[in-house]
């Protein structure tokens, strides 16, 4: 379980660095762009908040699916900002992207402005994609928790 949430993936410099500004930049470009705005809207946005309409997700109230909508795009951003369990945090904000996507905007086309469509959900998806499957790399906190002797070697 341990080596799930920290194994920060390669060890190679040029890939940990690319991982470092692919982490930093979306995680803050979500964070930034798209968390804190809904944060501070919360009393504005919690009565009208679409609640998406597959199982189980359609159980939740518009104020609960909000809350899980900012714990993705604060909570699980700054997480990968940070670089701390990267790989949980980026299949949050797959799986908040996904719904966004294909569920709230699933009747929208795929090439519209914002707030409307799916592009702008499907550009987060993809680098959140990447660091789940490769991990944060060596420049993170992951790396420092999951020490060297216990890492992958490959």
């Amino acid at each position: 379980m341990k080596r799930f949430f920290f194994d920060c993936g390669t060890r190679d410099a040029d890939t940990a660095s690319g991982l470092l500004v692919l982490r930093v930049t979306t995680g803050l470009m979500m964070m930034c762009g798209h968390g804190i705005p809904k944060l501070l809207s919360f009393a504005k946005l919690k009565g009208t908040w679409q609640v998406p309409d597959c199982f189980p997700l359609y159980f939740m109230s518009p104020q609960l699916s909000l809350v899980a909508t900012l714990g993705a795009e604060v909570l699980a951003a700054f997480l990968l900002v940070i670089g701390l369990m990267t790989r949980p945090a980026a299949f949050v904000v797959c799986f908040t992207m996904v719904v966004a996507a294909f569920e709230v905007n699933g009747a929208s086309a795929w090439f519209t402005l914002p707030p409307n469509g799916k592009e702008l959900a499907i550009l987060y998806l993809i680098p959140c994609l990447v660091l789940l499957l490769t991990g944060a790399g060596a420049w993170s906190l992951d790396a420092n928790l999951y020490r060297e002797s216990k890492r992958r070697r490959w």
